[in-house]
């Protein structure tokens, strides 16, 4: 019995986080097939850039970011609790780098920084992302998702991997990647040839 609720805890560990990233994973999917998540889709053909949140912008949305970049899709991230100017989490940085991601540039913004422009989709890593989003006055107007129902497969929360284990790390980071990679087919016009691509 040890060695099974051990195998079991190892299990969740690496794939959802925690034993809360579970719950909230299955929380989220009965709210996204509910329709109850604050979702506000944009027409596929009028996004010019993809903007990534998160909770710090050190893990999640800046690897989300690089990814997108690497891809030629025009994008830019930030943290609803971010402090401006910090680096990527160092174990992000290491798992990031195992993916052919390279994060050691990157600086954390707040959504303060954030300019929003025409054509911006904000996509959230949770529901209550989205709930915080919405509630803002200077970011409520913008189209919203959620990050990890482009996931294959669908993942509609994104735990937060910060100071969890590198293998949770990786297992979310891979989650973002397919994303990424659906969203560069999803919209077409996303491309990084736009003077404002690189802006926060």
């Amino acid at each position: 019995m040890t060695k099974r609720l051990a195998l079991a805890d190892r299990i969740v560990s690496s794939r959802f986080g925690t034993s809360r990233g579970l719950v909230r994973l299955l929380l989220a999917h009965a709210q996204t097939l509910a329709g109850i998540a604050k979702i506000v889709l944009p027409e596929a053909d009028a996004v010019r850039r993809l903007v990534f949140v998160c909770q710090g912008n050190i893990c999640r949305s800046a690897f989300a970011e690089a990814a997108a970049r690497q891809l030629g899709l025009a994008s830019c991230s930030f943290g609803l609790s971010a402090t401006a100017g910090t680096g990527a989490h160092t174990p992000a940085i290491d798992v990031a780098d195992t993916l052919g991601i390279d994060l050691r540039l990157h600086r954390a913004t707040t959504w303060q920084d954030y300019t929003p422009h025409t054509g911006d989709v904000l996509l959230a890593m949770e529901v209550r992302q989205l709930d915080r989003l919405a509630a803002n006055p200077g970011l409520a107007d913008l189209p919203r998702t959620l990050l990890g129902l482009w996931a294959s497969p669908r993942r509609p929360h994104l735990h937060d991997p910060y100071l969890l284990s590198p293998a949770y790390m990786r297992t979310c980071f891979e989650a973002i990647a397919t994303a990424v990679a659906a969203l560069d087919r999803g919209f077409p016009n996303a491309r990084e040839d736009r003077s404002f691509a690189r802006s926060p």
